[in-house]
């Protein structure tokens, strides 16, 4: 029984990714939203979580003639959670759609409980399956009706489900923009911004406007005519209904989640006081077993909190940390050969890319001079990717095809294989069965990144365009080596892929694959450092506390 007088903070998201078989995640956001959820179960926080269920979760990719091709299929939440009797309605176009709760109860090292509500509404509004589709697909529509009815169920049918279950929050916790319409629920309670604010913090967690939900007045009335609260638009805009501009105008705080982050989102948005608190992972989760054993062995305090780690930089391990890394990249390479025929050589250095499929990711920057990287590499580098592309979003397909082409042209000189349906389970293969992690950004589009802080828990040192948690996270060959210039942008601008292409190459044929080969114990080394100086900190632990004593006033 969850004992509502307990939270004082609801934090919400529109997906939570907990672990592969609960269907509520796509991507990074909703990886992230989970990480911060253990945390605060970990550290006793009083945090009730507030998401929603996806009938049919993001989709299943399969690569089909060398294209992504997507397709769903139903999960029962009754395997993971418990439904809740209460039910609440949200009013769409003039009608009441039926809104239903499931609770997950998540439960940190110390048996702390952390209440997550999933709300949906499949099954409950018979005879209108418009109204029962909306929470059927996490992002499965991009038109206006379908983001601004699942948004409209998470923030207003959330705040409405949390006063009917009896919580009495202190704080509402908006992570990105899509539950911000909880604020609209405010609004109305308290008649006032002033104590609106007081009430709410805000995370933004993109530098790209197309990243920002904004909708036409046309669209956000039709949908909830019934909701609006007059002079709206002071808050959400003038011309367009923007859930960003929304969310920081009626939040006491804002923050971005890397130092770069913060500086690119004050230029887009002037006027507004962003602070910010730099992303990390859940170190437990994130861990390889392996690797735990040595960390348990040598600093058994890193479960009660992972800034134990950094006393590994005082302790000669070099050699444990090798040798369990060395395990998990034969677990990685039995897997590939398992389900892709493919067979990987445990002595050949392998580089890992698995994000999204966006372009801006530029996955495909190491193909820029294909002879060239045959050159460097035939015979010393091994290369894994894995990403999926949003469903809509066609140059993303474009890019997978082009790997996959590019993957063909190596012509066996240098072998490479691309994962299908990347999720939590590969992931964790991945981040600790590389032996360098790969990350090519536009830069400065990528906010922070958190797969290179998941490689470093590993002891997986980090190749990556200086950008998002890289800048703060990298020291030139100690923790791993960066791609490209300096990062000084910024605003969003052009960046020459050629330059950085060029300087990748180069790092690889002159220091990388070197060192790797040639200076084992040097490399050894810059394993543990990544582990010492960077899974030390860019950890959820931290995380969590930067939120209560800054956001929360806890």
């Amino acid at each position: 029984m969850v004992d509502v007088k307990k939270p004082k903070i609801a934090y919400f998201s529109m997906e939570v990714g907990l672990e592969n078989s609960i269907k509520t995640y796509a991507g990074g956001l909703g990886i992230l939203a989970g990480d911060i959820l253990k945390s605060f179960a970990d550290r006793e926080v009083p945090v009730v979580g507030v998401s929603l269920i996806h009938n049919q979760g993001y989709f299943e990719q399969e690569i089909t003639n060398g294209r992504q091709d997507e397709f769903y299929s139903f999960w029962n939440p009754r395997d993971k959670m418990i439904e809740v009797p209460e039910r609440i309605s949200v009013n769409i176009q003039g009608r009441n759609v039926n809104v239903r709760t499931w609770l997950y109860e998540l439960k940190g090292r110390t048996g702390f409980s952390v209440p997550i509500y999933f709300l949906d509404t499949w099954g409950i509004n018979f005879g209108r399956y418009w109204d029962e589709d909306i929470t059927s697909r996490l992002y499965g529509g991009d038109h206006a009706y379908h983001r601004i009815t699942q948004e409209a169920i998470l923030g207003m049918g959330g705040k409405r489900m949390l006063d009917k279950l009896g919580f009495e929050i202190e704080t509402y916790h908006i992570n990105e923009g899509h539950p911000a319409l909880l604020l609209l629920e405010l609004l109305k309670e308290f008649n006032s911004a002033d104590k609106v604010k007081e009430k709410c913090v805000f995370t933004t967690h993109t530098p790209l406007m197309a990243g920002h939900d904004s909708f036409s007045y046309h669209d956000i009335t039709d949908v909830l005519k019934n909701e609006l609260p007059l002079g709206i638009q002071e808050y959400a805009g003038y011309n367009r209904f923007n859930m960003t501009e929304l969310a920081m105008k009626l939040s006491r705080y804002v923050n971005a989640v890397s130092k770069k982050h913060g500086k690119v989102m004050g230029f887009m948005f002037p006027g507004v006081n962003i602070d910010y608190i730099t992303n990390g992972v859940h170190s437990y989760t994130w861990t390889s077993e392996e690797m735990k054993k040595v960390y348990d062995e040598i600093v058994p305090e890193w479960r009660l909190d992972p800034v134990n780690l950094n006393q590994l930089k005082h302790i000669k391990c070099t050699d444990e940390i090798f040798n369990a890394h060395q395990v998990s990249k034969n677990k990685l390479f039995e897997f590939i050969k398992e389900n892709y025929g493919v067979n990987l050589d445990p002595s050949i250095l392998t580089i890992c890319f698995a994000r999204r499929a966006a372009t801006y990711k530029r996955a495909d920057l190491i193909f820029h001079n294909i002879n060239e990287l045959k050159r460097i590499g035939k015979n010393k580098i091994q290369l894994i990717f894995a990403g999926k592309a949003h469903p809509q979003d066609n140059t993303g397909k474009d890019l997978i095809a082009r790997l996959l082409n590019n993957i063909n042209d190596l012509n066996n000189d240098i072998k490479a294989v691309y994962l299908e349906n990347y999720n939590i389970d590969q992931a964790k293969l991945l981040t600790s069965g590389a032996d360098l992690w790969l990350n090519t950004p536009l830069r400065p589009r990528e906010a922070s990144g958190t797969s290179g802080m998941k490689a470093a828990h590993n002891g997986v040192p980090s190749f990556s365009v200086l950008d998002g948690w890289w800048i703060e996270g990298h020291k030139e060959g100690i923790t791993g080596w960066s791609i490209g210039p300096e990062p000084f942008e910024n605003r969003i601008v052009e960046t020459s892929n050629s330059e950085d292409a060029d300087d990748m190459y180069r790092k690889l044929k002159d220091i990388i694959i070197p060192t790797f080969y040639d200076n084992q114990k040097l490399w050894k080394e810059i394993m543990l450092n990544s582990i010492a100086e960077n899974a030390s900190y860019f950890n959820t632990e931290r995380v969590v506390k930067e939120y209560c004593t800054k956001a929360y006033n806890l």
